[in-house]
């Protein structure tokens, strides 16, 4: 019971901290906010468009070698991932030169990842303002202080501290919800990376499977 009535008193501590913070606090909330739903809801878009079933190209390869290519169009444009998108432009362009295919299937691809990137670049505009909200609402709040300072000429060593620490919980929090942008930034940006690898071996192996086909 003891140690749940320190939690909750560190817990009403640390929301009282943040209060003191001044309006300032207000924008890098909204900044925070921000970032969370960009990330979700990039987070979501970016798997959704990276899910790719192991066996898709191997059903692609059967149905082409076969002569079915309506089954393999059709497998293509009822999934709904990059890698199917691009190998239906490909399945699409079947008879022309392969190098036409390639481009058209490059363009896909292209237009793929803007669409996984979309909105990506808030979150490193939000990494980058925030700790710049932060830092701004400490210079203000120690102009403040200081300035109360002067006027008054009275001031102790804990009043100065006191003042100081409190000015510098929005440097602390604008770093943090920074930080915390920057991170999210970095870890989609290598889900695309990862994303882009399997639509450009996909994309190698629809080429080879289109070798392969005229061969047979």
């Amino acid at each position: 019971m003891v140690f749940l009535l320190q939690a909750v008193d560190n817990k009403i501590s640390l929301m009282s901290l943040l209060e003191k913070g001044g309006w300032i606090m207000y924008p890098l909330y909204l900044l925070l906010v921000i970032a969370i739903y960009v990330f979700i809801e990039r987070m979501i878009a970016i798997k959704k468009a990276g899910a790719i079933d192991g066996k898709f190209m191997l059903i692609i390869r059967d149905n082409i070698i076969s002569g079915n290519v309506s089954a393999a169009k059709s497998l293509a444009k009822n999934t709904d991932n990059s890698v199917a998108k691009m190998i239906e432009k490909g399945i699409m362009r079947i008879g022309k030169p392969l190098d036409a295919i390639e481009k058209s299937m490059e363009n896909v691809g292209k237009l793929e990842m803007y669409t996984m990137e979309r909105n990506l670049n808030i979150l490193s505009l939000v990494a980058g303002i925030a700790p710049m909200f932060g830092f701004l609402g400490t210079i203000i709040g120690m102009v403040q202080l200081f300035y109360g300072i002067a006027s008054t000429g009275e001031y102790t060593l804990n009043t100065i501290a006191g003042g100081i620490y409190t000015k510098m919980i929005t440097s602390a929090t604008g770093l943090i919800i920074g930080l915390v942008a920057y991170v999210g930034h970095n870890y989609l940006s290598a889900q695309i990376d990862k994303t882009a690898n399997k639509m450009e071996t996909a994309s190698a192996d629809f080429l080879d499977i289109l070798q392969e086909s005229t061969h047979s």
